[in-house]
């Protein structure tokens, strides 16, 4: 996938890390420290570390090319195949992967994966014809078209053409917009070997005659409006927010410079235990995810996610996940659900962590029971989930 020339070290998230003096050159490490300072904690060689360089990823997995010469690898401490599983929840992605399709050793192998996946849809596609939309036109015609602006024509009877306003149907839309914008990244990406690469720049080729290469942000795969004309669109969509949340802008200028990929974990097991949740609510309940608490004009929250009485609307459990692995709960954690929890009259707080705590929560605030709960990513998910399931409070066990 690189040049053999490439020096490529390699990290674990949440890990540190001492290289030799000579590993990284000074510029590089300027580059990192200027560019990728959250990201990545980095030490420059001096006493404390015995003169060498100290790197640690602050929760970022992904590849990251600090040069076209020098790249930094950064690998999950769960499991590809979990991580994996977090991505097909988290976006969505509603695909029957075929055997073999996930048996992936890196996060560069899920990359291709999952580029190769949105490409062949995409020329699938494209054969089966783009989707079209009419979209509003106006232009000076020599002939009618749709409605004429009467006023121009009055006011400028000398003009031959006449001002029209029509629709026109064309593909050149967002719908597949998007899909041309994404293509365009991931080839920039240099993550894909050359039968993928050959694979993406055929589907951007057969999209370039068609659409208009515009920017677009992930957002624009979000909440959009399919029907019984572009439904197969929204698994399109779902892979482009993939890549277009993880794939970062490049700190250097040119087309050719390689782009980032970079996955935050700590959003992605906050939106992972979120949609796991809404697939496996709990009968009787509904969940609400990003929920709003306003304190004053001024001030407001966001909670992770709130379990609610399907029936009332009452909210049964406060929820917000911590992707960290502390030996027990911060104070500040504890009294930010506290919060959450008496904004909203709830009884029942509940801190989320990917692994058991040495020292885990069970203490009454007040009139809140506040606990520590692990959804573990370390084993199969959906028993990881169910096992959570079970151990929220017995007082509504009734209703699973």
């Amino acid at each position: 996938m690189k040049r053999e020339s490439t020096q490529i070290i390699e990290l674990t998230e949440y890990q540190s890390k001492l290289f030799d003096r000579d590993t990284i050159p000074e510029s590089v490490g300027e580059k990192i420290y200027q560019n990728y300072d959250k990201e990545i904690d980095i030490e420059f060689p001096n006493p404390k570390t015995k003169y060498k360089w100290q790197l640690k990823s602050q929760g970022i997995v992904g590849n990251i090319p600090i040069t076209p010469q020098f790249h930094i690898i950064i690998s999950p401490k769960v499991p590809i195949a979990n991580l994996f599983g977090m991505l097909e929840y988290s976006y969505e992605f509603k695909i029957n992967f075929p055997k073999g399709q996930i048996e992936c050793e890196s996060l560069e192998q899920v990359y291709e994966r999952l580029a190769n996946i949105l490409a062949h849809k995409i020329l699938e596609r494209c054969r089966k014809g783009l989707y079209r939309d009419y979209l509003p036109k106006i232009e000076k015609l020599a002939y009618i078209r749709g409605r004429i602006d009467i006023r121009q024509a009055v006011q400028k009877p000398w003009e031959v053409k006449l001002k029209c306003h029509y629709n026109e149907q064309t593909g050149d839309i967002e719908d597949n917009q998007i899909l041309a914008w994404t293509l365009f990244i991931i080839g920039r990406s240099g993550l894909c070997g050359e039968s993928v690469s050959s694979t993406v720049r055929k589907a951007f080729h057969a999209l370039q005659g068609f659409v208009t290469l515009t920017s677009f942000k992930p957002e624009a795969c979000i909440d959009r409006n399919y029907h019984r004309l572009n439904q197969d669109y929204q698994i399109l969509h779902a892979l482009c927010r993939f890549f277009l949340e993880n794939t970062g802008p490049s700190h250097e200028k040119g087309d050719r410079q390689m782009l980032p990929f970079l996955i935050n974990m700590a959003s992605l097991y906050e939106q992972f235990v979120a949609e796991w949740l809404k697939a496996n609510t709990p009968k009787g309940f509904l969940v609400k995810k990003q929920h709003r608490v306003t304190h004053d004009q001024n001030y407001f929250d966001r909670i992770d996610l709130l379990l609610c009485d399907i029936e009332t609307g009452k909210v049964q459990y406060v929820l917000d996940t911590k992707y960290k692995a502390p030996d027990k709960v911060a104070n500040n954690d504890i009294h930010q659900i506290v919060a959450y929890a008496k904004a909203l009259k709830c009884q029942n707080a509940i801190l989320i962590y990917p692994q058991d705590l040495k020292q885990p929560l069970d203490i009454k605030y007040d009139d809140i029971r506040v606990r520590s709960l692990t959804f573990s990513l370390n084993s199969d998910l959906n028993q990881a989930g169910k096992t959570f399931l079970t151990s929220l409070p017995p007082n509504t066990l009734s209703y699973w």
